[in-house]
C-alpha cells in the first residue's frame, strides 16, 4: 500500500513500541455484515453496463482523497457513477467488470493489527486516525460483489487496456492507457442514471422531506439570524445542522441570499446581514447517507409578508413555475417546461413595460432571468451532466426521471433598464418532481409555493 502518510510532527517509533502495538487486540471482525439495501439494485445496474460494452474490461474508480491544506484532506465523497454501481463510498477502491460481465471490486481493506504500522500511524488511512474500513470478507458481504485487494488492480486488467472513467483517480489513469472509447463510456455512465429505480426515488424523497424540515428550522431561527451581522451564515448553519443530522450533509453549497444577493445565481459567500424589509432566497438540499440530494428553493419575506412590489415579482415567477410543471409528462420534450416558464416570464415583463414584445424569440427577456429553468436530479445535484444532448436536453421525458423546475427573476441593483423599486429584487422558486405514468408528482409539496401559503407558513413557524 506504499509509504505511511505521517504528519511532519509524527514521533519516531522504536522497535519495542512497534512490537507492543501488534499485540493484545480483540477480534472485531464482523461475522455477518448486513448487505447494503442498495445492493439489491447495483447488480442489475452493473449488468446493464456490461451488456452495453460486451467483451470489454470496464474500470470505474471511487476517487482519491484530496488535500485541503498541508496534511489535512477534504472529507471524501466517492464518484457518483462508482457509488451507483457498488454502494461503496470508500476512497481508492476500483470496480472492474471483465469481458464476461463478471464484476470485481478492488478495495483497500482494513489493515491487520498483527503486522505493519498503518492502523495506528497513517493519518489518511489508519483506523485509529480516521476510523474502520471493512476487510475483504466484510466488503463482499456489504456490497454483494466479489472483492479483492486493490494491489491486484494491474493484474485484474490484462495488458492495461480497458474503458476507464477518467479524471477520477490519477493512479488508475496512469496505469491504463487512454482509449478512444473512454468518452463514450463516461457518457453512457451518465445516461445510465437518467431514469431512477424505485429505490432511488425513495432516497430522493427522503432527501426532499429532510430538506423541508431544514427550511422550517431556518424560519424558526430567523429572529436570531436577523440579529446577527452575518445572518446569511446563521441561516446556512441552521440548515447545515439538519443536513448533517438526517444525512451525509448538504448536496451542494447552500445559497442563503438576502436582498440584492438574491440576484446572484450562485451566491455562496453568505456573509451578509438580513434586512426585515427584504427577501431571503434560500436554495439548499440535504444529501442522504447514500449520497442522493434534494434541490429546493424558496424565496420569502423576512418581515413575514410580501410588499406589493415583492408580491408582484413573486407571483410572476410562481405563474411561470406553475405553467412549467403543467407540461411535465412522459413523452414531453425536456425543454418544454423551460419554454413554458419563459413565455409566462416574457409576457409579464412585457406587461410591466420592460420588454417591447412578449415574444421570446429575440432572447431579451434573458437579461432578467439568465439561465435555464431546471435539470435532472439524483446522486449529483446537476445529475447526468455528461449525457448526450439527444438523450437529455433535446430528449423526451420518461417515467422515473427526477428533475427540478426553478424559474426565477433576478433584477440587478445597478440595472438602469429597471424602475428603482425593482433594483436588487431576486426571486426563485424551485421544486423537485418525479415523472409518473400520466404526469409528474411534486416531491417537495410539503413546502408551500404560492405567496399566501408562504405568508401563512411563516406566521405558523415564526415565534
Amino acid at each position: 500500500m506504499g509509504e505511511l502518510n505521517v504528519g511532519s510532527h509524527d514521533l519516531p517509533i522504536g522497535a519495542e513500541l512497534a512490537a507492543f502495538m501488534t499485540e493484545g487486540w480483540a477480534d472485531t471482525r464482523r461475522a455477518d455484515p448486513r448487505p447494503l439495501a442498495v445492493s439489491a439494485y447495483t447488480a442489475k445496474r452493473r449488468a446493464r453496463l456490461a451488456e452495453r460494452f460486451p467483451g470489454e474490461y470496464l474500470v470505474i474508480p471511487s476517487g482519491r482523497l484530496k488535500v485541503r491544506s498541508n496534511d489535512m484532506d477534504y472529507r471524501f465523497r466517492a464518484d457518483s457513477a462508482f457509488v451507483y454501481l457498488t454502494g461503496d463510498q470508500e476512497p481508492d477502491d476500483v470496480l472492474v467488470i471483465d469481458p464476461s460481465g463478471s464484476a470485481r471490486l478492488l478495495v483497500r481493506p482494513r489493515s491487520a493489527r498483527s503486522a505493519g504500522q498503518e492502523f495506528y500511524r497513517d493519518r489518511r488511512y489508519g483506523e485509529l486516525w480516521v476510523g474502520r474500513r471493512p476487510d475483504l470478507a466484510e466488503a463482499a458481504a456489504l456490497y454483494q460483489v466479489d472483492c479483492a485487494h486493490i494491489d491486484g488492480l494491474a493484474d485484474a486488467v490484462p495488458a492495461g487496456k480497458a474503458r476507464v472513467l477518467r479524471g477520477v483517480d490519477a493512479n488508475v489513469d496512469a496505469l491504463i492507457s487512454a482509449g478512444d472509447g473512454d468518452t463514450e463510456f463516461a457518457t453512457f455512465l451518465s445516461e445510465l442514471r437518467l431514469v431512477k429505480d424505485e429505490w432511488e426515488v425513495a432516497e430522493l424523497q427522503h432527501a426532499v422531506d429532510a430538506t423541508a424540515r431544514g427550511f422550517e428550522d431556518v424560519v424558526k431561527a430567523l429572529p436570531q439570524a436577523l440579529a446577527h451581522p452575518r445572518g446569511e451564515r446563521h441561516v446556512e448553519g441552521i440548515f447545515g445542522l439538519r443536513a448533517r443530522l438526517e444525512g451525509n450533509g448538504v448536496g451542494y453549497d447552500t445559497i442563503a441570499a438576502s436582498g440584492a444577493h438574491a440576484s446572484v445565481l450562485h451566491w455562496m459567500r453568505n456573509d451578509g446581514g438580513l434586512n426585515p424589509d427584504e427577501l431571503l432566497l434560500l436554495d439548499a438540499g440535504v444529501e442522504t447517507d447514500q449520497l442522493y440530494t434534494a434541490d429546493v428553493t424558496r424565496t420569502f419575506p423576512l418581515s413575514g409578508r410580501f410588499s406589493p412590489v415583492q408580491r408582484r415579482v413573486y407571483d410572476l415567477v410562481y405563474a411561470a413555475q406553475s405553467a412549467a410543471i403543467a407540461t411535465l409528462r412522459p413523452g414531453a420534450r425536456f425543454r418544454d417546461f423551460h419554454l413554458a416558464a419563459m413565455r409566462v416570464i416574457a409576457a409579464g415583463l412585457h406587461d410591466w413595460g420592460l420588454l417591447a414584445t412578449a415574444d421570446i424569440a429575440d432572447g431579451r427577456y434573458r437579461r432578467y432571468t439568465l439561465c435555464s429553468s431546471g435539470h435532472m436530479l439524483g446522486l449529483d445535484v446537476h445529475d447526468c451532466a455528461k449525457a448526450r444532448a439527444g438523450t437529455y436536453l433535446d430528449g423526451v421525458l420518461e417515467e422515473g426521471q427526477v428533475l427540478t423546475v426553478e424559474p426565477g427573476l433576478y433584477f440587478q441593483p445597478d440595472d438602469l433598464t429597471l424602475p428603482p423599486e425593482l433594483w436588487g429584487v431576486g426571486v426563485r422558486i424551485e421544486d423537485d418532481l418525479v415523472i409518473t405514468a400520466d404526469g409528474a408528482r411534486l416531491m417537495s409539496g410539503g413546502l408551500p409555493r404560492e405567496a399566501s401559503g408562504i405568508e401563512a407558513w411563516l406566521a405558523t413557524l415564526l415565534p
